[in-house]
């Protein structure tokens, strides 16, 4: 017999809890539930190369609600399950399992899969991405069994540097490997790049730009270095693989949705196919952050927005998609937030000194702020919102000047 939902959500990580708990909020009364392939409720993702990572916090303290609520809530958790097919037509999904699960409305929101090495050794005992619990809770063991004294990691993005962060700063040897000439280079600036590359090197970590991995030298079946383009072999007890996610959205496509590199979403998160809803890391939509592009964002901001979007849509209540990109790191003690999504600036304003580790970055197109990066800086963060939400134009020399407080340029602008 299948069991039917008024609403089934597929995807137990941020977005998919958000969905649920929205719906709620909204006074949604139908029947919901929630399919994750993990066998843990929702919890927190960044803590995994965070805190959760370094001990701070125990899995518990990252649960996104505990399991009373669901309960209470009367949202059904169907852990342990990965959806395989859609068939859009019957409103029904498979699950690896052999389960088939009906719906009236389907919400997507599965992310991805962290993207692997194409290349030899790979898939080696201790090659490892940051993903999940499970991934995460390997390499603690790994590194609490004593082997892990040499770690490789290969990008140089939030999650590696992250990662990085943690293990130097417990006495490991770690060698980070960044395929382009710069960290951050997806995300940032290059003068933000370069305080994280000398703030890694000052902390012991090996930075190495520009080079590529030819492959993963193994001996019985466990990963024992990391052989680059250049021939050079560097040894490693663990390698840690951070170069983005492959969006998980087969079953979608195999269906008949429109996307490739994700689902394709209107503005409500609606995708070509009736009754489907896609959210989150997997979701390829317009963004107004970056000019109308379509795009996916791979953040716990988007997710979140993006479930109470397509929640109203299913409530009779919709609001277009738009809310302002935001993302956080936590590396030593550097707290970086950023508000806005920099990728085609044109110029690059520093406010305050790089040297004293409190600075802000703010990024402009055609005279217009569109992010800034904000290091120890919490109150540039919280009034640049601003900026970027108008996209106000603001002199450089205004921007520069630390004793105007962005909320007074944000209210000249408007």
């Amino acid at each position: 017999m299948t069991t039917t939902f008024d609403v089934l959500i597929v995807g137990a990580g941020h977005g998919g809890a958000q969905a649920a708990l929205a719906l709620r909020q909204l006074h949604f009364a139908g029947s919901i539930g929630v399919i994750g392939d993990e066998p843990e409720l929702p919890y927190e993702r960044p803590p995994l190369s965070k805190e959760y990572f370094s001990g701070e916090k125990s899995f518990e303290r990252i649960l996104i609600r505990p399991a009373t609520f669901w309960s209470e809530k009367q949202v059904q958790m169907l852990t342990g399950r990965r959806v395989v097919a859609v068939n859009a037509v019957a409103h029904t999904v498979r699950t690896a399992e052999g389960e088939t699960f009906g719906y009236g409305q389907l919400v997507w929101a599965t992310g991805g899969q962290p993207r692997r090495l194409a290349c030899s050794g790979g898939d080696a005992v201790g090659v490892h991405g940051v993903r999940t619990r499970a991934d995460a809770d390997a390499m603690l063991r790994a590194l609490a069994g004593g082997t892990g004294q040499r770690i490789v990691v290969v990008g140089g993005g939030y999650i590696g540097l992250e990662a990085a962060a943690v293990l130097a700063q417990q006495g490991r040897q770690v060698t980070v490997l960044e395929a382009q000439e710069r960290v951050l280079a997806r995300v940032a600036g290059e003068a933000l790049s370069r305080v994280y590359e000398a703030e890694h090197r000052a902390h012991g970590v090996d930075v190495r730009l520009g080079v590529q991995v030819e492959s993963l030298l193994t001996q019985d079946g466990r990963v024992k270095g990391v052989q680059l383009r250049d021939g050079e072999v560097l040894l490693a007890d663990l390698v840690i693989v951070g170069i983005g996610i492959v969006p998980a959205v087969e079953p979608l496509l195999a269906a008949g949705a429109a996307g490739g590199n994700g689902v394709q979403v209107d503005a409500t998160c609606r995708t070509s196919l009736p009754d489907v809803y896609a959210i989150g890391d997997c979701a390829l939509h317009a963004n107004g952050f970056a000019e109308g592009a379509t795009i996916r964002l791979e953040s716990v901001q988007n997710a979140n927005d993006m479930a109470t979007t397509a929640a109203r849509a299913l409530t009779g209540q919709p609001q277009p998609y738009h809310a302002v990109p935001w993302f956080w790191s936590n590396q030593y003690d550097l707290k970086l937030q950023t508000v806005g999504l920099s990728t085609g600036h044109d110029a690059v304003v520093v406010r305050g000194d790089l040297a004293t580790r409190s600075f802000s970055v703010v990024y402009l197109r055609q005279g217009r702020v569109i992010a800034l990066d904000c290091v120890n800086a919490v109150k540039d963060y919280v009034q640049g919102r601003a900026l970027v939400l108008a996209g106000a134009r603001v002199p450089a020399e205004a921007l520069q000047d630390t004793t105007r407080p962005l909320k007074e340029l944000a209210a000249a602008a408007a």
